[in-house]
């Protein structure tokens, strides 16, 4: 443990968390020590993690374990924290989606493919970091509010922990999603009203629950990092260096932001060479608040009410709207919204060329990427990755009016080649 590790917050107690040494908020910059607390109370702005990073070595890093612990040296996650129960995320391909870029008139795109993960969505990452470090809080229940993928990860998490979970979602969740968080036989709350709802509700509750750690509110600064990974990934997988265009989806927004700090901590630490990129954002239409505030040049997120079929992301006031804004400026990126209809096609899409199913969430990723390709915002010539989120079984709803036989046949080679034109 570093020295800096050591050090006591406010309360004289002292918290192993590797690397991370205080919190900081986003707007005026006031720092406090390390805490389960995620608003400043001096500008009343989102906390995230400080770190000292110290020597942070490629070899290092490649001789880890094959997860998100091979990073545990830029995570707010304590130093022993592989040797505790956790679902293990991370360590998902980067495919190479030739077929892809061709159907999208481009020279290169990679998708990277986060529906390996354990309980097939990005979500597990941002759910391993947060248990570890409400572990080390004193925290006995793992709880969330969630617009489905998330709610996996911790009923997933919670019952690898040896934990009790208490996961709150939309009542008009998709079904799958539904199913996923029940069987791992945590406590599943059905809220009637939408995910923003649900959100107010789990504040509530966490202040009412001292020995509840909900993973985005009381211990979302830690969480929250959990998402650096997705660009660690990249960057390692790239040979080491950073891609030219990223595109990723805005729900939250934190994701966004955080894949951006990831590039920056790794070019700060001599990893890569600090080198150009540009971050694009994706929405759907239904729930496009960030995009509208980017197309109308507002520094200002006003919240809407979702109406999309993409219901992970259908979080109509998202809390790093703003950041998101700010992140996408500064990297000279864009940000785009898409119809359910160009959703669907987005899905199948990337199923068609490159065999990979993606959830409502990797259609509105594709669909805008294509969008800003034929606006001409997305460089053609410039190498784009492309975050895919989460797996299509989860959303199976979005496609089934679309996809099924192509003909009912009889068991005989004369019904097939008549049915296939032959």
């Amino acid at each position: 443990m570093t020295a800096a590790a050591q050090a006591p917050n406010s309360t004289g107690k002292t918290y192993d968390l590797g690397p991370a040494v205080e919190l900081v908020s986003k707007e005026e910059g006031h720092r406090q020590p390390l805490a389960p607390e995620f608003v400043s109370l001096e500008d009343f702005s989102p906390l995230e993690v400080a770190y000292d990073f110290g020597r942070v070595r490629r070899e290092d890093i490649e001789s880890g374990p094959r997860s998100i612990w091979r990073y545990k040296k830029l995570l707010p996650v304590p130093t022993n924290v592989e040797e505790h129960p956790n679902t293990e995320p991370g360590c998902t391909r980067l495919v190479r989606a030739d077929n892809l870029a061709k159907a999208l008139g481009v020279k290169r795109i990679w998708i990277k493919d986060d529906t390996g993960n354990p309980t097939h969505s990005f979500k597990d990452r941002v759910v391993a970091v947060a248990l570890a470090a409400a572990r080390e809080f004193g925290f006995k229940v793992l709880a969330c509010p969630s617009t489905g993928n998330l709610a996996n990860a911790v009923a997933a998490a919670a019952a690898r922990a040896g934990w009790d979970s208490v996961v709150l979602v939309p009542s008009n969740l998709e079904r799958a999603k539904i199913l996923m968080s029940a069987v791992y036989d945590g406590s599943l709350l059905a809220v009637d009203g939408n995910y923003d709802d649900v959100n107010r509700l789990a504040t509530e509750l966490a202040a009412e629950h001292e020995d509840w750690a909900f993973v985005n509110v009381n211990v979302r600064p830690y969480y929250s990092e959990g998402s650096k990974t997705l660009g660690f990934e990249v960057a390692e997988q790239l040979g080491w260096r950073l891609p030219e265009q990223i595109v990723v989806p805005i729900a939250s927004g934190s994701q966004l932001t955080k894949v951006d700090k990831g590039f920056r901590e790794l070019g700060q630490t001599g990893l890569v060479e600090q080198s150009p990129y540009r971050i694009f954002g994706a929405q759907a239409t239904g729930c496009s608040p960030v995009a509208s505030a980017f197309k109308s040049d507002n520094d200002v997120v006003q919240p809407v009410r979702p109406d999309t079929i993409a219901r992970s992301l259908a979080i109509g006031a998202p809390a790093d709207g703003p950041y998101v804004l700010d992140t996408v400026r500064r990297t000279g990126g864009a940000i785009e919204d898409v119809t359910d209809e160009e959703v669907v096609a987005g899905i199948r899409l990337l199923a068609r060329t490159e065999g990979i199913f993606a959830e409502t969430a990797g259609g509105v990723t594709v669909a805008t990427a294509k969008k800003l390709i034929e606006a001409g915002k997305i460089d053609p010539d410039q190498e784009t990755v492309l975050l895919i989120t989460g797996d299509g079984l989860k959303t199976l709803d979005a496609v089934q009016d679309q996809v099924g036989p192509k003909a009912t046949v009889a068991p005989n080679s004369d019904a097939v080649n008549e049915a296939l034109g032959l």
